[in-house]
């Protein structure tokens, strides 16, 4: 895709985050872009750093589904990550993993994954992960005409069929920001449940801001988002997820906080994810 056409689809998609402040640095010290790495202090592959992503990578946090182009929002970090390691891009291998089976408990074929895994202590009983690079909120995505069409509480969504990925931050946001009178359904995935929205099986869908303004902007015919959830359970922070107990989890987590102090996480995200018009919170 060329950076006209991305700059387009993004204007059309409206995205509208902004980098987060967040804190949390790690202890010891942190890496540096000029060190060549040591090839015998917990890599995968000896002078390569292999990084995991989804089995498809989708837009805005990959384009046209090539991480290795750098391409994307989390290609972008995921390279900058690589740098402050000290890794040039031709020393950076990318493999492919499942959603849930990254996060199994297990050896891994990746030195750290970033596929927009929300840091929660649940996980982190089977895998570790560095300080957040991102914090999403949470926003209702519906089809114009549809019975969320003027909802514009809390109140109004409880009586609708809402629809999540299962296991997802969206869908503890469902049962814990809305509670809702009426079951949700739950799915194997985001283009599962988006695919229901389309068959009218569902009201609406609870999906992350980034990937809602990306939906309604690009791919859900005649959607609209209407309105963005309050925080409710554990907070969207995303984290680059490693195996439990590496050896890399502390300077994986040092580079992160090097990038997010110096600036480079928020140019990054101002990038990828723009700086639109925001949407109204619903109460």
């Amino acid at each position: 895709m060329s950076r006209s056409l991305r700059s387009i689809r993004l204007a059309a998609a409206g995205i509208a985050v902004a980098a987060l402040a967040l804190t949390g640095c790690a202890t010891g010290a942190a890496p540096s872009g000029s060190e060549t790495p040591d090839a015998d202090e917990g890599y995968l592959t000896p002078g390569k750093l292999t990084i995991a992503t989804g089995e498809t990578a989708y837009y805005p946090y990959v384009i046209d589904d090539d991480p290795a182009s750098g391409e994307g929002f989390e290609a972008a970090v995921a390279y900058a990550v690589a740098e402050k390691l000290g890794f040039d891009h031709d020393d950076v291998e990318w493999v492919r993993t499942s959603f849930e089976s990254a996060i199994a408990p297990g050896p891994k074929s990746f030195d750290f994954n970033i596929q927009q895994y929300t840091i929660t202590d649940e996980r982190a009983q089977a895998v570790d992960f560095s300080s957040p690079y991102y914090q999403a909120s949470q926003a209702v995505v519906a089809v114009e005409g549809g019975a969320a069409d003027g909802i514009d509480d809390i109140a109004g969504l409880k009586d609708i069929v809402l629809g999540a990925m299962a296991g997802s931050t969206s869908a503890t946001t469902i049962e814990e920001a809305i509670a809702p009178n009426v079951e949700p359904q739950l799915y194997n995935s985001n283009e599962d449940a988006v695919a229901a929205l389309q068959a009218n099986q569902i009201d609406a869908i609870v999906l992350d801001l980034p990937t809602a303004y990306y939906a309604t902007g690009v791919y859900i015919e005649d959607s609209f988002i209407v309105g963005e959830l309050p925080i409710a359970g554990v907070p969207d922070e995303w984290g680059l997820l490693l195996a439990k107990d590496s050896p890399l989890t502390e300077r994986v987590t040092a580079a992160v906080d090097e990038l997010r102090e110096d600036g480079t996480l928020a140019e990054i995200t101002d990038e990828w994810l723009g700086t639109g018009q925001g949407v109204a919170l619903l109460e």
